[in-house]
């Protein structure tokens, strides 16, 4: 069973945890992003790619027997910050319909590029299924 990590007097964090701690299988999630598996990005920018992202994730999550439930932590590697920012709202929605109301260890960095030019985001991610 993972356990969300906040100390006494913090205030919760929105959309993240400050840690987990967690016991078990551990899975590791390559940098996805939001093409699919034809190699193709989805029309519209950032936030269809978010989704696209996701949805990859849960796919290779799922390759292990893994579900969203069991992300304990994410980096997402944006190229524009702003992009990201204005995007909360609708970022958020898709969260909750991809990985439900669970919400790991994340950081948000903005990168200079990524290795596929039209990528407007990446996300790598580890899992534990408790044993």
């Amino acid at each position: 069973m993972n356990r969300v990590l906040l100390p006494e007097g913090w205030p919760r964090p929105r959309g993240y945890s400050n840690g987990v701690a967690a016991e078990g299988l551990m899975v590791f999630v390559a940098g996805q992003i939001g093409w699919t598996p034809e190699g193709v990005f989805p029309p519209g920018g950032f936030v269809p790619q978010v989704r696209q992202t996701l949805v990859n994730t849960v796919a290779v999550l799922a390759e292990a027997g893994a579900g969203p439930e069991h992300v304990v932590r994410m980096t997402w590697y944006v190229v524009d910050k702003g992009e990201y920012l204005s995007a909360l709202r609708e970022i958020g929605a898709i969260w909750r319909a991809l990985m439900g109301p669970h919400y790991p260890a994340m950081a948000v960095v903005e990168v200079k590029g990524l290795i596929e030019d039209a990528a407007r985001v990446e996300i790598e991610s580890t899992a534990v299924i408790a044993d």
